[in-house]
């Protein structure tokens, strides 16, 4: 079946000789006005709109605006004087595809029309994709297809019903707000509220109101009972991020809400029960707080019944691809921008660089790369620098670590990989077991068997 191209131009010849070029190989339909166009428009479907800028009963700006009222996606194509030029940027701006000067260079119109269902073709591909994404490696809002994402939502189906306190744990950026959500919304409590307290960001004096709230004339400017986030999401779930930050005076308190099911508002000696059930979060190892008298241990054991771990992004790197194809499809809706793929250069360079902030991370590098991006195709230029330094200075194949290994055995190979990867690193470990993609204890392992000394 032919491709159908709708042509809007009240200069009959024009319409004439575009039609006559493009009717062997597309479906042409050709009116002489705005009103039918745009009627014609909405009534049959055309891969391509090909339009004068200059229209008498409706100019094409105009008449773009409302064909994108129809289809947002719609390609329109405009026809121009070389006068006329600065209101067809304009147009562009406003979601035109293109424009070409008259009098037409046919070659270039059969150029610009063929580039243009292609890019239309890979729109579509990449909505068919996400669509997919969502069936298959969407749970509840989270993305991810490997094995260890798919531990992790094989626990919250486990846990989802029940009343247990659940601690999930992860570094910064790993989406800890995300899993708990979905623990959430996934189990038979998602038709009540869900109250979610950041204890790091909300000052010491004011977190014991912001949960248990207070009656009126309980203190100078109370001058309404106000209703805590344990009261509001009763029957539903409170979420704690950032638990480890919770003061000690108040870990005490939360343990008796924890233990009793009650709160008690400040100022008040009405006792509320409540049916709640507690997600707590945090980046740190309350473990080891614990062991330094800094997070109450009875706490610590209430609130860790039910353990969620979150891996780092550099331990999930097969879920790249995915991630990026969602926050593409984010970023083009938040920028108006038309961005299909990312190149295979610029997928490597993900694939390599260490996240440091994890998925955060990679949603603002690929922010500022739809920025950067002037085409269709993120590519490895459109990168921030310092993930696009990983080719420099961090590829192993494209580095002095691969010059000569030939006749080495792999366990030689290996030995002179990671020393010259601590030397570049000046020792140090952390970054040396990033930049490889392997854990602290793993690098330690490996420095003990090939007994490596620093020089």
């Amino acid at each position: 079946m032919k491709e159908k191209i709708l042509i809007i131009d009240d200069e009959e010849d024009v319409c004439t000789s575009i039609a006559f070029a493009l009717e062997t190989f597309y479906e042409v339909h050709i009116v002489d006005n705005a009103p039918d166009g745009l009627y014609y428009f909405q009534k049959d479907h055309f891969s391509v709109c090909l339009m004068d800028i200059r229209l008498e009963k409706m100019n094409g700006v105009a008449l773009l605006d409302e064909i994108k009222k129809i289809d947002e996606k719609a390609i329109v194509i405009l026809m121009t004087a070389c006068a006329l030029v600065n209101s067809s940027i304009e147009a562009i701006h406003k979601g035109a595809y293109t424009y070409l000067i008259k009098p037409l260079d046919i070659q270039e119109l059969f150029f610009v029309i063929k580039k243009a269902l292609n890019y239309r073709y890979l729109n579509q591909r990449v909505e068919y994709i996400n669509k997919n994404l969502e069936e298959k490696y969407v749970y509840y809002g989270i993305i991810g297809k490997s094995r260890q994402m798919k531990a992790v939502f094989q626990m919250i189906e486990k846990v989802k019903n029940l009343d247990t306190s659940v601690l999930i744990t992860g570094k910064s950026g790993t989406g800890k707000e995300l899993a708990a959500r979905a623990l959430h919304n996934s189990g038979r409590r998602k038709e009540y509220h869900f109250a979610d307290v950041n204890c790091a960001a909300i000052p010491e004096t004011l977190l014991e109101e912001e949960l248990f709230g207070h009656k009126r004339g309980a203190f100078t400017g109370a001058i309404a009972n106000k209703e805590g986030k344990f009261e509001y999401a009763n029957n539903g779930t409170v979420f704690l991020d950032e638990i480890g930050d919770m003061p000690l005076t108040l870990q005490a308190k939360l343990l008796r809400v924890l233990q009793q099911r009650e709160i008690t508002p400040i100022g008040s000696n009405m006792v509320k029960k409540l049916n709640i059930r507690v997600i707590a979060a945090t980046n740190k190892d309350l473990k080891k707080m614990v062991e330094e008298g800094t997070f109450r241990s009875d706490l610590y054991f209430r609130l860790k019944v039910i353990e969620i771990k979150l891996p780092e992004l550099k331990a999930r790197r097969e879920d790249i691809p995915l991630l990026c194809s969602h926050f593409i499809s984010l970023y083009n809706k938040k920028q108006k921008k038309n961005v299909s793929c990312i190149s295979e250069e610029a997928e490597r360079l993900l694939l390599n660089y260490h996240f440091p902030g994890n998925i955060r991370e990679l949603s603002n590098v690929l922010e500022y790369a739809m920025i950067m991006s002037d085409g269709e195709i993120i590519k490895a230029g459109d990168l921030p620098e310092e993930v696009s330094a990983v080719i420099k200075t961090g590829d192993i194949l494209n580095s002095n670590y691969m010059k000569n290994f030939s006749g080495l055995t792999l366990r030689e190979a290996e030995k002179r990989i990671i020393l010259q990867a601590l030397e570049d690193n000046q020792w140090n470990r952390r970054k040396t077991a990033e930049r490889l993609g392997i854990s602290d204890k793993g690098l330690r392992n490996k420095i003990i068997k090939y007994e490596l000394i620093k020089k």
